[in-house]
C-alpha cells in the first residue's frame, strides 16, 4: 500500500520549562512559522503547569498547524490518586496527544505495560490519542533481541485497543535516548517495519494507517534521512525541541 500517512512531528519538553517560558517559546515558534510550511502535523508535549496556558494562547492566534500533547496520563477518572492527572483535567487544557509508556518512566518510574495499556486507554476513552512508546536497551539490541522485545512491548502495551481507535507508536530506542547517539535511518526502519507488521498481524490493513514515530537524539541534521524511510512517520523530539528555533528548522519544509 502507498504510504498516505500524515507525518507527525511531537516535542517533548520533559520536566523543563514554567508556563512563562513556556509562552516565550510558543511566541517565538509561532513567529519562526508564520506563513511557512511545516512537514505535517505538530504537537508540543510541555510540563501540566503549562499546559493551559499554551492553551488559551493558542486559542487566540489564527490559521496555526500546533496541537498540545501531554507527557502523560492516569488510568482513573478521579480520586485518591496523589500526584496523578486525569484525562478530563487534560482535556480541559485542549490536549489532542498524550505519551504513554516513555522509557523514562517504564525505567525509573517501574511503570509495567499492563499500566501503559491502562493509560492508553483512558486517553481513547477521553477522545485523545496515545502515543504508545516502545525501544529496547543497549544490551537488547547487542544480543539481537530488538524485534523480540518490541513485539513482547506491543503485546502487553496494546491490550486496549480495539484495532479501531487512532492511536500513534512511537519507536525510541532506550540508547538513543538524550545520548546524541541516534539510530541510523537502516536501524530506525527496520524497529518501525517489524512494529508495523506486527500492528498488521493482529488488526491486518489497519497497520497502514497508523503512524509510527522515531525519537532519540533527532536534530535537524539527521531528522530529513530518517523521515524518508518508508515507515518512518514523523520524530519525537526531546532536547532539540526546547528551542523554538531549533524545533522549527527540525518542523519546516523551507529551511
Amino acid at each position: 500500500m502507498e504510504n498516505k500517512r500524515k507525518p507527525l512531528l511531537m516535542a517533548n519538553w520533559k520536566m523543563n520549562k514554567t508556563a512563562e517560558r513556556a509562552l516565550s517559546w510558543l511566541t517565538s515558534y509561532l513567529l519562526l512559522t508564520e506563513g511557512r510550511s511545516q512537514v505535517g502535523d505538530v504537537v508540543v508535549c510541555p510540563p501540566f503547569t503549562a499546559l493551559y496556558a499554551m492553551h488559551q494562547r493558542l486559542a487566540e492566534a489564527e490559521n496555526i498547524n500546533l496541537a498540545l500533547g501531554a507527557q502523560d496520563i492516569f488510568w482513573m477518572e478521579s480520586g485518591a490518586y496523589t500526584g496523578e492527572i486525569a484525562a478530563e483535567m487534560l482535556t480541559e487544557c485542549g490536549v489532542e496527544y498524550v505519551i504513554c509508556g516513555h522509557s523514562e518512566r517504564r525505567q525509573l518510574l517501574q511503570e509495567s505495560s499492563e499500566m501503559i495499556s491502562k493509560k492508553c486507554g483512558a486517553a481513547v476513552s477521553a477522545g485523545m490519542t496515545p502515543v504508545l512508546c516502545v525501544g529496547e536497551s543497549l544490551s537488547i539490541r547487542e544480543g539481537g533481541l530488538t524485534m523480540e522485545w518490541l513485539e513482547a512491548q506491543l503485546n502487553e502495551s496494546l491490550r486496549f485497543w480495539d484495532k479501531k481507535s487512532d492511536i500513534v507508536i512511537a519507536y525510541e530506542p532506550i540508547w538513543a535516548i538524550g545520548t546524541g547517539r541516534a539510530a541510523s535511518a537502516a536501524d530506525a526502519q527496520s524497529a518501525c517495519l517489524c512494529i508495523r507488521n506486527f500492528l498488521r498481524e493482529i488488526a491486518g490493513d489497519v497497520a497502514d494507517t497508523i503512524r509510527i514515530l522515531y525519537g532519540g537524539s533527532v536534530t535537524p541534521d539527521n531528522v530529513d534521512e530518517l523521515m524518508t524511510e518508508p515507515d518512518v512517520d514523523g520524530a519525537l523530539v526531546g532536547g532539540a525541541s526546547l528551542q523554538a528555533e531549533i524545533f522549527a528548522e527540525i518542523a519546516l519544509t523551507d529551511r
